[in-house]
């Protein structure tokens, strides 16, 4: 499997997210109210808290992608994210992840000091966004999403969710290469909660490794808070961490390489547990670091 400098191949990489909207379905508001002018000295607050806590990669973005969420114009996106990118990349010792569909965007994020592109759709919402991330070098997040946010939980459809993923992960895989972005900088994401449904998501999670060993790529998930966690256990999207926790050692357990989480404290707890699973399983023993005889 060949893995980008970023999302290095001896550990799972926790993405932090940080977003800079008044809308996202967890922490909209946080950080920008409606005139939609980032609080950057608190973003970098927070971005310092969650290097501390175990973070690897801290992720802005500017646009809400939640269901039903509508398009928001480059100019307001760009208000939103450079003022941030530009403080963190002074501020913060971890590579910037630019979370965004549009070219425009990455490209200014990129020049800012953002190393990543983290794009939900994969290239489709705006092709000339690979061609970006090409030339600038930059390591590419591929997401999976049919359609776009503000329609895509409008009756989604799968006969096999992980071979129909898996085809259309492969499709932008090759795209992304074709656009010369290098294979090494290559990330995918089966896009938990992107037009999928309860049972899509379970089976993304529960057997995401196949996904990565077909792909020949790392693996990104994101459960984080989403709305499957919520059906699964009644809990509200602000309680819902403890139920991420779970999903994100299953994750790993089964075959991710990266998490994007809210909670990095609670993902780098569940990342080690699910590592240590995963080592068990193939008969490796407890991993480096973990506590040799420890009790109850």
């Amino acid at each position: 499997m060949q893995h980008s400098p970023v999302f290095a191949r001896e550990r799972v990489t926790i993405v932090a997210v940080l977003n800079v909207t008044p809308d996202s379905f967890s922490d909209g508001g946080r950080w920008v109210g409606h005139d939609e002018h980032p609080d950057v000295e608190a973003v970098v607050r927070e971005a310092r808290r969650l290097a501390a806590e175990g973070a690897h990669v801290l992720d802005v973005g500017g646009e809400s992608t939640r269901p039903g969420a509508a398009e928001v114009p480059v100019a307001r996106e760009l208000a939103r994210v450079l003022p941030v990118v530009e403080a963190l990349a002074k501020s913060v010792r971890l590579p910037i992840s630019i979370d965004t569909r549009k070219a425009e965007v990455a490209r200014a994020a990129l020049e800012a000091g953002a190393t990543v592109v983290n794009d939900v759709s994969g290239g489709c919402f705006d092709p000339r966004l690979l061609d970006v991330a090409a030339r600038a070098g930059a390591t590419v997040v591929l997401g999976h999403m049919r359609g776009v946010p503000a329609t895509m939980q409008d009756a989604p459809h799968f006969d096999d969710v992980l071979a129909e993923v898996g085809d259309e992960l492969a499709a932008r895989v090759a795209a992304a290469e074709a656009a010369g972005v290098a294979p090494e900088r290559i990330v995918v994401d089966p896009g938990i909660g992107f037009g999928k449904r309860l049972e899509d998501n379970l089976v993304l999670l529960a057997r995401c490794g196949e996904l990565a060993e077909r792909l020949g790529r790392p693996l990104l998930v994101g459960p984080s808070r989403k709305r499957f966690l919520g059906a699964l256990t009644g809990d509200p999207v602000e309680a819902r961490d403890t139920a991420t926790v779970a999903a994100c050692a299953v994750a790993v357990f089964a075959g991710a390489s990266a998490l994007r989480v809210h909670d990095v404290a609670g993902a780098v707890r569940a990342a080690a547990v699910g590592q240590a699973l995963r080592a068990a399983r193939a008969g490796q023993g407890a991993p480096a670091g973990a506590a040799a005889g420890a009790g109850p």
